[in-house]
């Protein structure tokens, strides 16, 4: 019996975001998402059939010469067999991470995963998702992100960094044309925050073409 996942796509390109920047990585993107996040950028995963089993998948990625995956959607977790697919990435020793929206209980997460979690932001129009619980069970080898469209959001963002302590490492990403990277960078050091920003590179070097 094999262990299926629906699957939108799987491709090569560098990494974007998050701590593994720049860095060659195989994206296996995974189906469906609860969540209608106003910014969302991958609304193509919303919808698809296309089962692909996890022998298949780990067939396909080891045609790419690297040992950094990214699992992302979508919303990964939203399929119970992402966790079978993470456990076996891990055990082939890939090094692994999963981009989640944190409206999911991370707790069973195989801990060989590094874990990149949002805090959804009010701009999002899904902040009411959020499992703050998740936050506290991050580690050092996880980053937190919030994703930034407004002055609001960056107070916000502030409010909860002071209510929910964290090991995990925080990021804050502008959201794409709606306010610039300076405006964030600015915000940052007005406030002395401890956190590191980012912008989204591969946008910078490719636009909005999906599958980069």
């Amino acid at each position: 019996m094999t262990t299926d996942l629906n699957i939108i796509e799987i491709f090569y390109s560098l990494q974007g975001e998050a701590r593994e920047v720049g860095l060659p990585t195989t994206f296996i993107r995974l189906t469906g998402c609860p969540l209608r996040c106003s910014y969302c950028d991958t609304e193509y995963a919303f919808k698809g059939n296309n089962l692909v089993s996890i022998n298949e998948i780990i067939g396909e990625i080891k045609q790419y010469n690297t040992r950094y995956i990214c699992v992302t959607g979508g919303e990964p977790l939203a399929q119970i067999n992402c966790h079978i697919l993470l456990d076996t990435l891990v055990k082939n020793n890939y090094l692994v991470s999963l981009e989640t929206s944190g409206s999911i209980d991370i707790s069973e997460i195989n801990p060989g995963v590094s874990i990149v979690m949002d805090v959804k932001t009010p701009s999002s129009n899904e902040s009411s998702q959020n499992l703050y619980s998740n936050i506290e069970k991050l580690q050092e080898k996880d980053q937190l992100k919030f994703v930034i469209g407004s002055r609001t959001d960056f107070d916000w963002s502030v409010d909860i960094l002071g209510e929910y302590s964290t090991d995990a490492g925080v990021l804050f990403s502008p959201v794409f044309d709606q306010i610039t990277p300076t405006q964030l960078a600015d915000w940052i050091i007005e406030a002395q925050l401890n956190v590191r920003m980012q912008v989204q590179m591969h946008k910078l070097l490719w636009g909005d073409e999906k599958g980069r």
